[in-house]
């Protein structure tokens, strides 16, 4: 990933708020598409919110995204400061940052079950940092 000497977890890390843009991005995009770009620019005070599929499951995924966000933050730096960084722990943050990425187009195409299962798979890579952080 060409981090210049850092810790893989914070490589990652770093990877980890572009997609934190992209999501932003995504929904901020396909809401202004649904209710135009006055509207988005302005105060929004009457709190008009999109009302179609596609916006509202960028919305939702981004949700989603958050929900586990502030845990990946907090153990890929917990690893790095404790200087436990590596093993187990890079594997969980890779796998979990490569299953964030695949959860978004399955999230906007309605994929039942495999979003499901790769959110799953998300949550396995966090607990390998974990596991890291408690059995080097």
């Amino acid at each position: 990933m060409g981090g210049g000497g850092l810790p893989l977890e914070l490589q990652v890390l770093v990877w980890s708020v572009m997609l934190l843009f992209a999501h932003i991005g995504l929904q901020s995009g396909l809401a202004t598409l649904e209710t135009g770009l006055f509207y988005n620019a302005s105060a929004r005070d009457d709190n008009r919110k999109p009302s179609g599929i596609v916006a509202g499951r960028a919305q939702r995924a981004l949700g989603n995204f958050l929900e586990t966000y502030a845990a990946f933050v907090g153990l890929a730096l917990a690893l790095a400061i404790s200087g436990r960084a590596g093993g187990v722990g890079a594997q969980g943050a890779i796998v979990w940052i490569v299953a964030r990425v695949v959860y978004i187009p399955l999230y906007l195409g309605g994929v039942p079950f495999v979003r499901t299962l790769v959110y799953a798979v998300s949550i396995w890579g966090l607990i390998r940092m974990f596991e890291q952080l408690l059995w080097p």
